[in-house]
């Protein structure tokens, strides 16, 4: 008999993620229909990789995800989070204080622009709420 959660690994996985205001928006993006937790939002980010600081992961993946070159400001956030079947991560989240370049959707359904105090109305991925509710708190 096998156990599903077997191949999940206890240690935390090390993410980075970025909060790119926009005046009173903040930008949140949709996963594909075939990622796991389809069609959830988030915002963007991804894996911390091998000798990579957080804030060095969060401006590759804006890069890889949105085109963008990101100036990646403090941690705003930092939390644990975990989710049956697909283990635990380690997630900071950074405020972004600048970007250049146009957004461009390479990885996403889709992404947009929502007012902060919207965010409750969206199906956010469970480890992104508790930092959109200490954003309608700022």
């Amino acid at each position: 008999m096998s156990n599903s959660s077997a191949h999940v690994s206890e240690t935390p996985v090390f993410v980075s993620a970025g909060i790119i205001f926009s005046e009173n928006s903040v930008l949140v993006c949709q996963r594909k229909r075939t990622a796991p937790y389809p069609l959830q939002w988030e915002f963007p980010g991804g894996k911390v990789e091998q000798g990579e600081t957080s804030a060095e992961c969060l401006r590759r993946e804006l890069q890889e995800e949105l085109s963008i070159d990101a100036v990646i400001g403090e941690a705003l956030h930092e939390q644990t989070w975990h989710y049956p079947n697909a283990g635990t991560f380690h997630i900071t989240f950074h405020r972004v204080i600048s970007f250049t370049g146009n957004l461009r959707n390479n990885v996403f359904e889709q992404f947009a622009w929502l007012p902060i105090s919207e965010l409750s109305t969206l199906p956010l991925l469970e480890g992104n709420k508790p930092v959109a509710r200490l954003l309608q708190q700022l």
